[in-house]
């Protein structure tokens, strides 16, 4: 095992090994909508206090949304700093949805209200900013500050498509968040496709 103390839920354990190497504004980046079927991708970064925000933090997909708002409000009250990146459905189809990611989570970064000094992100990837970066498989389970930005994209996302919800009330936008749910593809078979669906996605394109 190469790393025995590596945690196994989010905790400050990477937070604090770059606090020691001399960081001091340290943001934690995620995003969510990577799968769906239609809408954006967002991104969130956020600079957590190096003292924690006196709550546990999770992984945005494994609390309920009730639990994922009351974080939200926390997390958005006690950070130093909270930063969204969004990418529509538009340019998720003109790039591909892993560097419409990317650029999502490279927008949350640069719209932080001041820079950080290091960045740990979710995923395997590297991000093109002139910024010292650490990718974290996984970060969202492992990294609290990772856990956070996962909840305020999440959170912040599926607030989105609940406003879809109210223009395309016929696909149910606001139960499956746009997700490729049986009810979804059924939607789509029925209605045909509308503008916020992802063009390029199969269970989509199919349609046109």
């Amino acid at each position: 095992m190469l790393f025995p103390s590596l945690p196994t839920q989010p905790t400050d354990y990477f937070e604090k090994m770059y606090y020691r190497r001399g960081f001091h504004r340290i943001a934690g980046v995620d995003e969510v909508g990577r799968g769906p079927l239609a809408g954006p991708v967002v991104a969130a970064a956020v600079i957590l206090p190096e003292d924690g925000i006196g709550e546990r933090l999770f992984d945005s997909k494994k609390i309920s949304s009730k639990k994922r708002e009351h974080l939200y409000g926390i997390i958005f009250a006690k950070a130093q700093g909270v930063g969204i990146g969004i990418i529509g459905q538009e340019e998720i189809d003109s790039l591909n949805i892993l560097e419409g990611s990317l650029k999502a989570m490279t927008l949350a970064i640069r719209n932080l209200p001041s820079p950080p000094d290091f960045v740990l992100i979710d995923g395997p990837y590297g991000l093109r900013v002139s910024i010292p970066q650490k990718p974290i498989r996984k970060g969202d389970q492992l990294c609290n500050s990772i856990a956070a930005a996962s909840i305020i994209a999440k959170v912040t996302r599926d607030r989105m498509m609940l406003e879809c919800h109210q223009k395309f009330p016929q696909y149910n936008f606001a139960r499956h968040k746009g997700y490729g749910t049986k009810e979804h593809q059924r939607a789509i078979e029925k209605f045909g496709v509308c503008d916020l669906h992802r063009k390029t996605f199969r269970g989509v394109k199919e349609y046109l």
